[in-house]
């Protein structure tokens, strides 16, 4: 085992290709940083610390920014609009034949143009939340702004950075290794370690020590079943006719590994990005409406949000997260991974399942195949992504409730990362 380490640890320090694109990733890691170091003019610091003071959802957000939402930075918004606008254009693959065939079956030409697509719907997505945020931070009095003109250069300082971010997780994507856009998450979850850290540390209780070392087991526990299930897969055995025949009638066997978690970590980003949406609108529409005419509209909304901060209100939300990760991960899925495409490739190259005709038989048999493993990873995903809510109701320790699930994508992303560079690995070996 050590052997082989020495030996892949020497062949990457000897692979210039890849050493240069890890190097570049680290340069993209960077550039995020120095961007959300730079706050947008007229912030006042103490206000922002107050507004940010027990609000479990902006410093859930202000991890995926990377520490750039606490400081109200160019980047705040992160990735945000990026990934919604990814979320409603694979939605509109369901409804519209013409998207669908875009992405699945128009070859790589057909994936830029819906790529275009989807930065074409960020526009407006970066500029609603934009506008939306700042005009909360402007009642809240965190950022003042003299005149019009100066609220409307942060709204298009916060888009642009949005913009920019979203550039440079494609340029990872381009001349990196993995994806870009998760790298970006990666980078955020990583630079607000210390912070997590030094808040635990700070918030520290003799009498919750069992309750710490349960917490850390089950990190440790919940860690192995996340790289156990996303490195499992149900190998399908194929069998060429043409090498069959070569050989005299003995079979030639290879097989088609099915992942049991095809999704990854990408139905946590999606639920999560669908559950902060509508409280973050919600925000905004009970400040700009308060004591007006619409006051009671404002009033109901704060009834709906403390409703949703009470005991049942949290299992409803825990359920509704739950429901959505498990129906964004067979949605994934469904995308990814088309059947009838593979049967059709499997015959084209005389291939064939043993024991299964070739065709709509076979596309069959991989669909209820794909179906049940699905329903095993996405159950599993959708318990992962809870865990740490109800661990943190039990015991009352807030930051493992925002570490469980940032590490839950942060594992993910590692992997992905680790098994790209090992495929580029033996690539040179071999």
């Amino acid at each position: 085992m050590w052997q082989t380490a020495r030996h892949k640890l020497a062949l990457f320090f000897s692979d210039a290709v890849l050493l240069k694109r890890v190097g570049f990733v680290l340069l993209v890691f960077l550039l995020f940083r120095a961007l959300a170091a730079l706050p947008v003019p007229g912030v006042d610091p103490a206000r922002l610390a107050e507004f940010f003071a027990g609000n479990d959802l902006l410093s859930f957000l202000n991890i995926f920014s990377g520490g750039g939402l606490s400081r109200l930075s160019l980047v705040m918004l992160g990735v945000g609009p990026y990934i919604t606008a990814s979320i409603i254009m694979q939605l509109m693959t369901v409804v519209s034949p013409r998207l669908k065939a875009l992405y699945t079956e128009e070859g790589e030409q057909g994936r830029l143009r819906f790529t275009l697509y989807t930065r074409w719907l960020t526009l407006p997505l970066a500029l609603l939340q934009a506008v939306g945020f700042l005009l909360v931070l402007e009642n809240e009095r965190v950022i003042v702004t003299n005149s019009p003109v100066e609220f409307a250069a942060n709204v298009a300082l916060v888009v642009a950075g949005s913009f920019l971010l979203m550039w440079l997780g494609e340029l990872a994507t381009e001349f990196g290794i993995g994806n870009g856009v998760s790298l970006i998450i990666f980078a955020g979850i990583a630079a607000s370690l210390p912070q997590v850290v030094s808040q635990l540390w700070v918030s520290f209780d003799v009498t919750l020590i069992p309750a710490y070392i349960g917490l850390a087991l089950a990190g440790v526990a919940a860690t192995y079943a996340v790289v156990f299930i996303t490195e499992a897969e149900r190998p399908v055995p194929i069998v060429y006719a043409k090498e069959a025949r070569a050989l005299s009638g003995r079979s030639v066997t290879s097989y088609l590994p099915i992942r049991l978690n095809q999704a990854g970590v990408i139905p946590i980003i999606f639920a999560l990005s669908l559950l902060v949406m509508p409280s973050i609108v919600g925000r905004f529409l009970e400040v700009a409406l308060a004591g007006g005419s619409f006051d009671w509209i404002a009033q109901w909304i704060g009834a709906a949000r403390n409703w949703f901060a009470s005991p049942i209100g949290s299992i409803v939300y825990f359920s509704l997260y739950f429901l959505l990760v498990v129906g964004f991960t067979y949605f994934y899925t469904a995308i990814t991974f088309d059947p009838e495409q593979m049967a059709k490739d499997l015959q084209r190259r005389g291939a064939f399942i043993p024991g299964v005709r070739p065709g709509e038989p076979t596309a069959a048999y991989l669909g209820t195949l794909v179906t049940r493993l699905t329903l095993v990873g996405a159950l599993f995903l959708g318990v992962i992504a809870v865990l740490p809510f109800l661990l943190q109701a039990a015991t009352g320790v807030a930051q493992f409730a925002i570490g469980g699930t940032a590490l839950l994508i942060a594992v993910s992303v590692v992997l992905d990362v680790l098994r790209k560079i090992d495929a580029q690995l033996s690539v040179r070996e071999y």
